[in-house]
């Protein structure tokens, strides 16, 4: 949730924020914001003003008491005003959450350094890595590879579930569970992140901390007792530290998280049909970090770089992407998506985000730090990134790594994770 004095120090910026990022400015009031937090401020002063006419009062009655004085009609005055201020109080929490309600539909500022366009095509390319593979034949799509494998098994997992459910089969099953632990083990010896393993389904305050709820409710599963199956490990690892003061020596945190994810892709009918590309479970690690504001978007540059490095180990050509205000994740103030090459179609797609969310999440979960110099406790920085997706890199493998009899090499990073297996056939 974006600071209320950030709208009241500059609301054109902020109007202008929200239309840059290809948002119509009905989506989030500015001006019914300003005038609740105009509303609440004056209350405020009011009761502030009472309280203080209370407590002269208080004084005075002490003071006709030891006279032997009769302080009926004060004391009704006293009772009369505290019942007010019970009331004017009542009215300033109805504001206050009113507010509350109408700045969790209020983006993040993006940072200075984000480009500023309309969607994707305003995205800059920041690098890449390698070259696109060079086939002697028509390279395959993933399920034209996987099926025939006998690793992938669509019609079976619609069977079970529904479409864009997917069994995996042997050496596919295989090849998902090694990339887990391979990514695992790079961040956790390597990396210096400490891995946990999350509840899955977490509750609505928690889904609200990082900025899901209340805007993007239609993309979850939802279950019994208020509790929402997870779309990314982000949810509840940023979640950990909750209504917590960390200790400012202890910055930054690092952890990393494989959970399974769901989503529901409402409003993406039509998209990735086929294929593991866009599923409703999906496998992801995923990276978390608590840093200090003053090197946060250092933070976010290592984070890019981890993610960017399960990629070339694989020795698989990808390209890092520095994503425009109109491409822009709702939480974040700057993120770089991390694309992977897909000869089958020729082209480059998302395989991992990795965004800073400055103290965006952090107000809304209220995670903050003590200052190790002394002072009060400020909002720590969120920050958070695929580290990667499991299942978009499977099909990377085998678009990438198939030979012209429909077997597929294994790559030689993950040939340990697989009992030494070097092809799939």
């Amino acid at each position: 949730m974006l600071d209320i004095k950030v709208i009241r120090e500059d609301p054109e910026r902020v109007k202008k924020v929200i239309l840059d990022r290809g948002m119509s400015a009905e989506v989030a009031d500015i001006d019914g914001a300003l005038e609740l937090d105009s509303q609440r401020r004056d209350i405020l002063v009011k009761v502030e003003e009472m309280k203080h006419e209370r407590n002269k009062a208080s004084e005075t009655i002490v003071a006709m008491k030891k006279d032997g004085g009769d302080t009926t009609e004060i004391t009704d005055g006293m009772r009369e005003i505290s019942d007010r201020i019970k009331e004017l109080d009542a009215e300033v929490r109805a504001i206050e959450e009113a507010l509350r309600t109408m700045m969790l539909d209020v983006p993040n500022i993006p940072d200075e350094s984000v480009p500023v366009g309309p969607d994707e095509t305003a995205n800059i390319e920041v690098r890449r890595f390698g070259e696109p593979p060079v086939f002697t034949f028509k390279p395959k799509p993933h399920w034209d590879v996987g099926e025939p494998l006998g690793i992938l098994d669509f019609e079976r997992g619609a069977k079970i579930a529904a479409a864009r459910f997917t069994l995996l089969k042997g050496a596919g099953a295989l090849l998902e569970r090694a990339l887990i632990n391979f990514m695992l083990d790079m961040h956790t010896r390597e990396h210096g992140y400490t891995e946990v393993f999350p509840p899955i389904l977490a509750n609505e305050e928690t889904f609200t901390t990082t900025g899901q709820l209340p805007k993007f409710r239609e993309d979850m599963y939802q279950c019994q007792d208020g509790l929402l199956l997870v779309p990314t490990a982000e949810v509840p690892v940023t979640n950990i530290h909750r209504d917590e003061i960390l200790r400012e020596e202890d910055l930054t945190i690092n952890y990393v998280a494989y959970t399974p994810c769901f989503r529901r892709e409402a409003g993406s009918y039509g998209k990735d049909v086929r294929g593991i590309i866009r599923q409703h479970q999906f496998n992801k690690v995923e990276m978390v970090k608590f840093a200090h504001p003053d090197n946060s978007f250092d933070e976010l540059e290592k984070m890019i770089d981890h993610a960017e490095e399960v990629l070339r180990r694989l020795e698989i050509h990808h390209r890092v992407v520095l994503l425009s205000t109109g491409d822009l994740g709702f939480s974040a103030a700057k993120c770089y998506d991390l694309e992977v090459w897909m000869p089958a179609t020729g082209e480059f797609r998302e395989i991992s985000s990795c965004s800073n969310c400055t103290d965006f999440q952090a107000r809304n979960g209220n995670i903050r730090f003590k200052p190790s110099g002394g002072g009060k406790p400020q909002l720590v920085h969120t920050l958070n990134g695929s580290g990667i997706a499991v299942g978009r890199t499977m099909a990377a493998i085998l678009e990438n790594y198939q030979l012209d009899d429909g077997r597929v090499v294994v790559p030689p990073a993950l040939q340990p994770y697989m009992g030494g297996m070097t092809l799939i056939e």
